[in-house]
Formats: C-alpha cells, sequence, structure tokens
C-alpha cells in the first residue's frame, strides 16, 4: 500500500453528485491521517537536517531544498505523539500553509486518494478541544478511518513561530 501513486475510485454515482476531495494520506503510528493535496508541494526522503537553537519543541531544524531554506516540523511531536526513529519508509511532506512553506515527517506516506465529501464526518468531540480544533473531519473509506487535518490551524505562522 506504501505507493502514493494508487488511487482509489469511489462509485461514481457519488462523485457525480457531490463535492470529491482529492487526498494524501500518511501514516503516524496506528493511525491515518489525510490532508487536502492541493496543499502538497513534493514529497521527499528523509535527508539530513540542520537543527536550529532554541526553536519550538516540534521544530526539527532546516533543511535547503531547492536553494531554499524550509522549516522541517517533526508531526509526531507536533500531535503530542512519542518519537520514533526514523525508517526506509519515513518521509517529509513540503506544503505551503499561510503563505509559509514547511516540510513535516510522518511515518509513510500511504496513497493519493479521492474521497466523497458525503463520506466525511465532522471531528468528534472529546471535550478536551485543543487537538480535535486541528481536524476538519473523519473520512470513513473502505472500512478504514481516516483523520483530516486543517493544516491552516495545525501549522499557522503563530503556530510555527
Amino acid at each position: 500500500m506504501n505507493a502514493v501513486t494508487n488511487m482509489i475510485h469511489p462509485d461514481e454515482t457519488s462523485e457525480e453528485n457531490g463535492e470529491v476531495l482529492q487526498l494524501v494520506s500518511f501514516q503516524l503510528g496506528p493511525e491515518e491521517y489525510a490532508i487536502d493535496i492541493l496543499g502538497v508541494q513534493e514529497i521527499i526522503r528523509l535527508v539530513e537536517i540542520t537543527h536550529v537553537p532554541n526553536a519550538p519543541h516540534f521544530v526539527e531544524g532546516v533543511l535547503n531544498l531547492r536553494g531554499k531554506v524550509i522549516p522541517i516540523i517533526n508531526f509526531r511531536t507536533r500531535l503530542g505523539l512519542p518519537s520514533v526513529e526514523p525508517t526506509k519508509d519515513t518521509r517529509i511532506i513540503v506544503v505551503e500553509v499561510a503563505h509559509l512553506i514547511l516540510g513535516f515527517i510522518v511515518d509513510s506516506v500511504e496513497e493519493v486518494m479521492r474521497l466523497p465529501a458525503d463520506m466525511i464526518e465532522p471531528p468528534p468531540s472529546s471535550g478536551q478541544g485543543a487537538a480535535e480544533n486541528y481536524h476538519k473531519g473523519v473520512g470513513r473509506i473502505e472500512g478504514r478511518l481516516l483523520i483530516l487535518l486543517n493544516l491552516e490551524l495545525l501549522f499557522g505562522i503563530e503556530a510555527v513561530c
């Protein structure tokens, strides 16, 4: 399944009758997350990152990507998950958020998919606030749940600086 080029083609009638989101899904531990593909600039293998002193705890550092220095976020740390050692599947997803280009480290990128909007439910409320503010919703597809993230809230300029 670790192929970014895999496509899921939902029922044609649901595509014709409503909005369809194009998403990139990725793993962080046992959970599968997804973001809108429109914000994704590229997906690269994990490379050496230059650490930056006094950066927020979730900023791994910076890297030079074709002449541009971009901040790299440890997505596990940002979401409050325990750290793990990188593997051959670890990737950096480079996105543009609030006119800021940054990368975030994920355990693996799973696939690019099309998901009808009617298969997305509002984020569940735990009563705790915080993390659920970053969720756009939960997608149901082929018996699995996908947590859709709002990168603008998660990685807005205020959050990264």
